[in-house]
């Protein structure tokens, strides 16, 4: 039987966690971001909540990538406030493939697996839990047979699934991706559209993801940021606001 304490700490944890999910896992409060204090964006305002799919709308060098480096951690803002709700770790990252270095060799399995080196000592072998973790995410993308092929030697689209499946890896709340539809196939586009739209609507994980097709994000997201001349505009949606 649990004590009156007992309960009371029971009661208290659920109404935090109640609370917690309420909470944007990140918000940016007249947000003003750029390099060398040379503003990119100005005025950023902007929630996102676990289960959201939102879509980054812009042209070329508008500052999408900008934004998610904010959020991700890697570049202060120049003024305003950007606050999380989940730690940093909880943050999956799926980077434009062409930021990557094909002269590096690796295997899909390494790559997926460099997801889990958060939580994996530098000294210690790669543990049982965690192989079986990469191929269950490599599983969610369609992409398991592959596990042991050249990241390298793989098509442009299997290659952004192996990609997504590393984020998933980091057991994320939120996952960014920029450009994740950029040079691939219509049928590859597809695929990757269900994978995103299944992790937000079935596995409650935030997404934010780039694009410069307008049309193509208005076709998947459930909500829609635009970027251009160095203003963010929104469309409100039900979960997704301007503060």
């Amino acid at each position: 039987m649990k004590s009156e304490q007992d309960v009371d700490e029971i009661k208290t944890t659920r109404e935090s966690d109640s609370v917690d999910e309420l909470l944007p896992l990140v918000s940016l409060r007249d947000v003003s971001l750029g390099y060398d204090s040379a503003p990119v964006l100005q005025g950023v305002n902007l929630a996102i909540f676990s289960g959201s799919l939102v879509g980054l709308a812009g042209p070329n060098g508008s500052g999408k990538t900008t934004l998610f480096r904010a959020i991700l951690g890697l570049l202060p803002v120049v003024s305003g406030s950007l606050s999380r709700n989940c730690p940093l770790a909880n943050f999956g990252y799926v980077p434009q493939s062409a930021a990557l270095d094909a002269q590096f060799p690796l295997s899909v399995a390494e790559i997926v697996e460099m997801g889990a080196y958060g939580r994996v000592r530098s000294y210690q072998l790669f543990p049982k839990e965690e192989k079986r973790r990469a191929s269950e995410v490599l599983d969610q993308v369609g992409m398991r047979h592959l596990m042991r092929k050249s990241f390298f030697s793989l098509s442009g689209g299997q290659r952004q699934r192996i990609l997504i499946a590393r984020a998933l890896m980091v057991e994320p709340k939120m996952m960014i991706l920029d450009e994740p539809l950029s040079g691939v196939d219509e049928a590859t586009r597809h695929s990757i559209t269900e994978i995103l739209i299944k992790l937000s609507h079935e596995k409650q994980l935030a997404i934010f993801f780039s694009s410069h097709d307008l049309e193509m994000v208005q076709r998947v997201a459930d909500q829609i940021v635009g970027v251009d001349k160095g203003r963010v505009r929104f469309e409100d949606g039900k979960r997704t606001v301007a503060l």
